[in-house]
Parts: C-alpha cells; sequence; structure tokens
C-alpha cells in the first residue's frame, strides 16, 4: 500500500514544461463537422436466434420486403426465427463523397438472443432532414456468442448488437461549407478568453494584424487573405498548424468511488493548517473458565467474561502549507502526514470549504 501511495504521489509531483498545442487540436472550422445518421433494417441468416413471434416487428417488416419483390404474403402467415429487426447507426464523416465507405453499428430491436453470424439486408441510412445519405448493407461481426438450454446458458461479450466495417456508401455529398466564403469562424473546444486571444494572437502574427478577431470566448472570426482567396483549403491548412499554448482553469478532481485524484499545474492554496490522525479502538470480548477446587463440596464451575479495550491514536504533527504552494507543494506536504488517497480526498474537501484552496473541486 505504501508503495502504491509513493506512485501516485510521484506521478503528481511530475511536472512538465508547457508546450503549445495545434490550433488543429484545439478548435474546429464552422461546419466542418461530422453528422449522424440512423436506419431500420433486417438481419437474416441467424440460427434460430433472431425476434421471436410476440415481437411481430420483423414480421411485418419482412412481409412488406416481400411484397416490394413481388411475392405477397400477410404477416399473421409468416413464422420466422432466423430474422431480427434492428436499428442500424453510422456517422457521416465531413466532405465525404459518393462510393465512400464508413463503418455501421447494428443494434437489435427486439427481442433477438444474438444476432452474431448474420446479415444486414440492404438498409437506407438518413440523417436528421429525413434524406438518405447512405445505404448500409453486409455481415454483422459481434466478437461474440450465447448459447444455453434451459438449465444453463453461456455467454461472451454483447451478442445483439455488432458492427459492419465499411458497411456502408455514402449516396449524398454535404455541400462544401467552405467555398465561396470571404470569412471563416474558429470554434474553440473550450471557450476561454485567454485561449482565444491568443488564437487570434498567433493567425494575425503569421497573416497580419486585422485577419483574426474574437467575437467571444467560443469563436475566432478569421477574413481570408486576398492571396488565399482561391486556395481557402492551403489558407485552413496553415491556420490548423499554428503553435498556440492553451490556458486553463485551476481544477482538481477528485474520484471517492476509485480514490483517484488529478489536479491541474495551475492549482494553489491559501496560507491554512492541516492536522490528519486516525483513532483506532479495539474491543475484544473473551470467556473464562473458573474452576472449583478438586473435592469441593460447594464449588460451581463459572465462566467469567474478559473484556479488553485498546484504543490507539497516531500521532500526526499539524502541517503549515504556506500561501502560493503549487501543486508540489501541496502533495510533498501532505505525503509527510502519511495519508492514503482516500484521506487526501477528505482534506482537500476540507481545504475548499475552508476557502483556503483556490481552484474548482470536481467530484465525480
Amino acid at each position: 500500500m505504501k508503495s502504491f501511495i509513493a506512485a501516485c504521489c510521484m506521478l503528481l509531483l511530475l511536472t512538465t514544461a508547457a508546450h503549445a498545442v495545434r490550433i488543429k487540436d484545439l478548435a474546429s472550422f464552422e461546419g466542418v463537422r461530422e453528422n449522424q445518421l440512423v436506419g431500420y433494417g433486417l438481419v437474416v441468416g441467424l440460427n434460430g436466434t433472431g425476434d421471436s413471434d410476440q415481437a411481430r416487428l420483423q414480421l411485418q417488416s419482412v412481409a412488406t420486403m416481400l411484397e416490394r419483390m413481388g411475392s405477397t404474403i400477410s404477416a399473421s402467415q409468416i413464422k420466422l426465427k432466423n430474422v431480427a429487426a434492428v436499428m442500424v447507426t453510422a456517422t457521416l464523416p465531413p466532405f465525404a463523397k459518393q462510393g465512400n465507405q464508413m463503418d455501421v453499428t447494428v443494434s437489435s430491436l427486439g427481442d433477438s438472443k444474438s444476432i452474431a453470424g448474420g446479415t444486414l439486408i440492404m438498409t437506407p441510412l438518413k440523417g436528421a432532414d429525413n434524406q438518405v445519405y447512405a445505404v448500409a448493407q453486409g455481415s454483422v461481426l459481434t466478437n461474440s456468442f450465447a448459447f444455453g438450454g434451459q438449465a444453463a446458458t453461456a455467454q461472451k461479450n454483447h451478442p445483439t448488437a455488432g458492427r459492419i466495417p465499411s458497411g456502408a456508401l455514402v449516396e449524398r455529398e454535404l455541400p462544401n461549407t467552405l467555398a465561396g466564403k470571404s470569412q471563416l469562424r474558429l470554434n474553440l473546444a473550450q471557450a476561454d478568453f485567454t485561449t482565444a486571444s491568443r488564437v487570434a494572437s498567433a493567425v494575425n502574427g503569421k497573416f497580419g494584424a486585422g485577419v483574426a478577431t474574437t467575437g467571444d470566448p467560443g469563436a475566432v472570426i478569421i477574413q481570408i487573405p486576398g492571396n488565399y482567396t482561391s486556395r481557402v483549403i492551403d489558407f485552413v491548412a496553415a491556420v490548423e498548424t499554428l503553435d498556440v499554448l492553451p490556458d486553463t482553469v485551476a481544477k482538481v478532481v477528485l474520484n471517492e468511488r476509485t480514490g483517484t485524484i488529478v489536479m491541474g499545474e495551475r492549482v494553489r492554496i491559501s496560507t491554512v493548517a492541516v492536522s490528519h490522525g486516525n483513532l483506532s479502538l479495539v474491543i475484544k470480548e473473551t470467556l473464562q473458565v473458573s474452576q472449583p477446587a478438586p473435592l469441593s463440596s460447594r464449588g460451581e464451575t463459572q465462566v467469567v467474561p474478559r473484556t479488553q479495550v485498546k484504543v490507539e491514536e497516531e500521532a500526526r504533527r499539524l502541517m503549515l502549507l504556506q500561501q502560493g504552494a503549487t501543486i508540489g507543494d501541496v502533495v510533498r506536504a501532505l505525503n509527510t502526514l502519511g495519508v492514503t488517497p482516500r484521506d487526501l480526498i477528505g482534506i482537500l474537501q476540507a481545504i475548499k470549504a475552508a476557502g483556503a484552496l483556490q481552484a474548482e473541486l470536481v467530484i465525480i
């Protein structure tokens, strides 16, 4: 346990110099985004593990499919165990072109026991505007199994959901959001005044004053220079590779379930005194038998209870943490008190309650 605590403290004490980050990793251009697609389909070819007749969902779908293929049959006349109704989801990447392939996720919608080994029939995938953007079809891979009888079952992983690698073809392209624009909007992943100002300064330093302005902490407006009017892609690529040092909020994240503590390098504390000690109370009950003397005429055997009480309190000295202490100072000082990660969580909460922790405390 002591080695584990020491390892955790050493991990917290490791500090690295601040490094700049590419704008590409801090923000994204407005309109350059993924889009979610969804569709309803059927998985066929299952070995008796499909939806039951009570589901009725796949029966109506099979009847409709057969009708489109020229075979008219009522759903009440269909008895199937090898078909499962599924929902198919996919993510359409930005600037996807017709014929590009995407991975799709297939999830059972009814009471199917397993869709392993099944084949997804051609399923249109629609966007939020109800337009078809892709079509999915192929063999479902679940990397799982589920077998059993009336008394026992065996299962590995999750057999009612799987994926089809490159199982969808793009049929409709999204419009080019960068074509014909005179300005671009760069949206930060995390809104911050300082980071937005630094991004604008980096762009202006590269392409000239006035090219980038900060509209709000979450966005930077960039005017496309005249020499890049016909080369917007080159301009975007040049902006994305610029290095910026992002600013972060001082934050301490605590997970009481696992005892995990993560503290940022900007965490500071005011002058505060910390003392931590554990009180251990042990009560032990034992029974002793009292025997009469040999040949005693009136002696009787008696059971006499004996109670032992032991109280131990660890001697810990009061630790004074000076104002402006860094994360290394905090961990080093608390480590001298011999606290465990779970004890450290309680101490940090108490320091925050005292108003001495100059950081946001997040408990997950």
